[in-house]
């Protein structure tokens, strides 16, 4: 820092009056100086308005890059007369605010290209004074940022966006002068990996212990090569520090819950997890790798660094909750995307995504809750159902039948009752469709493989958990078709008239039914009527006693349990025996 120091200068300007221009009133080396300086100009009356402009001078080409990092002033912006009584909407008060966890998501998700081109995470930032440098140097980045919270801001209050950029600038400024001062200070020591421990149990009663220990470990982190080093060091220091200290003692509980905090950060960062875990084929590749990292399953012949194989362990052993939380926020968040899992083959999608729900399942409990996996791959399957995907998925099967079928496949996989609905309104235009009947009135298949055919999908159909009234439309659709089917096949009528014994005609129905030719509904009912009918004629009952050869009590039960099985009731018969 005391290099780059001499590269760097603060200039203060004034102005007077409203439509005043800027002079040059001094300049200084220390930033707080400069802004102290400027303060008492404007309170003292010397001027109406005030700024310091931070110089840092670029040795590559001799220029100065220039940033304002502080202004104030009676005439800088216009507020509303009732504007000075609302309270302040800002996110965050005083500095302390900035590093809080919900301050600290906010500026990840406002940097993280930018954090994720330093190799950084968010609390080594803010931690660490050649960082907050450098990133004060890119000028419309830091103010762009500023800007954004601004204007978010502005959208539940009166204030004026002008005034809450100034009050975030003033907060920032002095977050940012506050880290300078301590880094100047010592407040962050140069720590190797066995004095960790020691500067954990002695400031770990102090208020900001947390502060102290983040600014240590970020200063240890400086010079890591890469984030799987920056895993290394820091999990090799929890694991240094609990051979020396108990596990529970405050100094340890104060020293995890930084280095989990910080793991967390980098496992929520998609530049991060990919150079950890290293290119893969395809996304579904990727987050298989990433499912077993979080189970504490990565196998170790995986080519990982030493920081993931150590980031498995302490998964594995249940520790590090925060860093497993983001882990599996991110898991959720990768198979919520619209980005593929494999290539263009859904089928094989599916298979990807059946395994991964499979391993899910075995993660579920306090940092993945089934809800969170279940909306999850509803998501996912939001994807599949799409009129694109369906049609490029359907689009080479040729036969009617098939295509059906391949949907009932799809069924078998998708989550969520919408996606079922969607995915069932592409399978009844295919049912109801002219191709489709056409398909099956074709005589040059046997009519029994027909209606088997029709029966079996049938059955798929009414097995599946596509929400009614879909499921039973789709049953009926196809048991229209069967119906139809039958009809032109006079199979039915035809065993009617035909000259056969009456119990042959029954056995007939009965080997029909068990063998999955009759669709439930019109088809079966047809077929039930007609046997029941035989069965209850005149003399039924004694010709087949006499045909089975057993006693009248045995072979009525035969007959009864033959009719159930078949799936025609036998319950109408016990009327008449």
């Amino acid at each position: 820092m005391a290099g780059a120091a001499r590269e760097i200068h603060f200039e203060i300007f004034t102005r007077q009056g409203a439509r005043g221009s800027w002079k040059l009133h001094e300049i200084a080396q220390l930033r707080d100086e400069a802004v102290s300086t400027a303060r008492t100009l404007l309170q003292s009356g010397n001027a109406t308005g005030v700024k310091v402009v931070k110089e840092s001078y670029d040795n590559q080409n001799g220029d100065y890059l220039s940033i304002k990092i502080f202004e104030d002033g009676h005439n800088k912006t216009s507020v509303a007369p009732d504007a000075d009584d609302v309270p302040s909407s800002l996110p965050c008060f005083k500095p302390d605010d900035l590093y809080s966890y919900h301050a600290r998501a906010t500026i990840t998700r406002l940097l993280s290209d930018y954090l994720a081109r330093q190799k950084i995470t968010v609390t080594e930032l803010i931690h660490r004074a050649d960082a907050l440098e450098k990133f004060e140097a890119t000028g419309t980045l830091y103010q762009h940022a500023i800007q954004r919270i601004a204007v978010a801001q502005a959208a539940s209050t009166k204030k004026p966006v002008a005034q809450l950029i100034k009050d975030l600038n003033e907060l920032v400024s002095k977050a940012i002068g506050r880290v300078y001062r301590d880094d100047r200070a010592g407040a962050f020591p140069n720590l190797g990996p066995e004095g960790f421990h020691r500067f954990a149990a002695k400031i770990a009663s102090a208020g900001n212990a947390g502060y102290l220990i983040n600014g240590a470990l970020a200063r240890h982190l400086a010079d890591a090569k890469g984030w799987d080093e920056k895993l290394s060091r820091l999990l090799s220091l929890l694991i240094s520090c609990e051979e020396k200290e108990p596990s529970q003692s405050q100094g340890n509980l104060v020293l995890r819950a930084s280095i989990d905090g910080i793991t967390a950060e980098i496992l929520s960062g998609s530049a991060a997890l990919h150079e950890l875990i290293g290119p893969h084929e395809n996304l579904g590749d990727a987050l298989s790798t990433l499912i077993h990292l979080f189970l504490g399953q990565l196998r170790p012949d995986k080519e990982c660094g030493p920081g993931v194989v150590l980031l498995t362990r302490h998964f594995a052993a249940d520790l590090l909750p925060e860093a497993r939380t983001a882990l599996a926020n991110r898991l959720m968040a990768e198979l919520k995307s619209n980005k593929k899992l494999s290539g263009d083959n859904l089928l094989e999608e599916i298979g990807v995504l059946r395994k991964m729900a499979n391993k899910l399942v075995a993660g579920q409990g306090k940092y993945l809750s089934h809800d969170d996996v279940i909306a999850a791959f509803t998501r996912r399957s939001q994807r599949m159902v799409t009129d694109e995907v369906l049609t490029r998925f359907l689009d080479p099967i040729r036969l009617p039948d098939e295509k059906f079928e391949k949907l009932l496949l799809l069924e078998e996989s998708i989550v969520g009752a919408a996606n079922k609905r969607q995915l069932a309104a592409v399978m009844l235009l295919i049912a109801n469709g002219q191709a489709f009947a056409a398909h099956f009135f074709n005589t040059s298949s046997p009519v029994l493989v027909r209606l088997r055919r029709l029966c079996e999908l049938q059955q798929r159909v009414l097995r599946s958990s596509i929400p009614d009234p879909k499921r039973r439309e789709l049953a009926d659709g196809l048991d229209h078709v069967a119906s139809e089917v039958e009809v032109k096949a006079h199979i039915l009528q035809g065993l009617s008239a035909r000259a056969m014994d009456p119990v042959e005609k029954v056995q007939t129905l009965i080997k029909l039914a068990g063998n999955g030719v009759f669709t439930e509904g019109k088809l079966l009912n047809r077929a039930r009527s007609l046997t029941l009918a035989l069965v209850n004629a005149p003399g039924f009952i004694e010709c087949f006693v006499a045909q089975s050869g057993l006693a009248e009590a045995e072979a009525l039960s035969e007959l009864l349990t033959s009719l159930a099985k078949s799936g025609i009731a036998g319950e109408a018969k016990a009327d008449t025996v």
